[in-house]
């Protein structure tokens, strides 16, 4: 089983490439292009913020291009990538075309690009019907993930778009194309109230699953924690995978794991991350 993780959480002490770099001394295989950077977001006021980063200029290939060959040069690829959110906010959809060439430049298959959270799948499938054809073009599919709301009266997770079989299912349905597939959030699967669990979710989505976040939590909040360290239990959900005959990456996405780490440390942080997953790797070669 090959094993990747989002490059954003380290990213953010380090830089892109010093982060690739230290992914490949760490043990991964390959390297998830978060491209977060190419829209910063301002949560409170719903508002782009200004933005700097190499992503959101005019050179955004040329960067693409960058960390390929950097990834290349110590022995790591780019397996998948993470389009920018919320996709609410149509100035951040208005990138997703960009995302997509950006994952093609750096040398990746799958582009995953979040559902809006509150539209059905056939307002969904709007947005994705407009991406396929320059998504084919550049031979990159596009996986929707499994979304979570927050019910404030309860204090627990609500339904989302794609948060159950049902709507996953229904949101593949409705587009229905080869190029159109699914990435499982383990984590967002295994919080309470979204009326679900990751092997259900592994289960109903067959071969369609073609993509992985994997990260722990208490089974409450969106913790994205490194494997083992909380509450979820990952011997059913690799045995879930086994049995649909899952042919994709482990890919983490723990980025809040690493945030009791810094630029001087963050290599302790990124080798337990790839103990972690490895040890998945190893569940499921068994």
């Amino acid at each position: 089983m090959k094993t990747s993780t989002s490059i954003d959480c380290a990213a953010v002490y380090i830089g892109e490439e010093k982060t690739l770099e230290l992914l490949a001394k760490a043990g991964f295989d390959a390297w998830d292009f978060s491209m977060f950077d190419m829209c910063k977001y301002d949560w409170r006021t719903k508002k782009l913020l200004d933005n700097d980063h190499p992503l959101a200029g005019n050179n955004y290939l040329a960067f693409a291009r960058r960390l390929k060959q950097v990834g290349l040069d110590n022995g790591i690829h780019c397996n998948q990538s993470h389009a920018p959110f919320p996709t609410y906010c149509k100035e951040i959809r208005d990138h997703y075309k960009r995302a997509i060439e950006c994952t093609a430049e750096a040398g990746g298959k799958i582009c995953i690009i979040h559902p809006d959270n509150n539209k059905n799948e056939k307002e969904n499938a709007e947005m994705y019907f407009e991406l396929l054809p320059f998504a084919k073009d550049h031979n990159v599919k596009i996986a929707t993930e499994n979304m979570w709301n927050w019910d404030d009266e309860k204090d627990q997770s609500c339904f989302a778009a794609c948060a159950t079989p049902e709507s996953f299912n229904a949101h593949l349905d409705a587009v229905n194309d080869d190029f159109f597939v699914a990435c499982l959030d383990i984590g967002h699967a295994e919080m309470k109230g979204v009326g679900t669990n990751a092997v259900e979710m592994i289960h109903a989505l067959g071969d369609r699953l073609q993509a992985l976040h994997i990260h722990d939590n208490d089974k409450w909040h969106d913790s994205h924690q490194i494997p083992f360290s909380m509450n979820i239990e990952f011997e059913p959900i690799v045995k879930a995978l086994k049995e649909i005959d899952y042919k994709g990456y482990f890919t983490l996405e723990c980025g809040t794991y690493l945030k009791k780490f810094d630029e001087n440390n963050v290599f302790e942080g990124l080798k337990d991350m790839s103990q972690a997953v490895r040890k998945l790797g190893d569940m499921f070669g068994k």
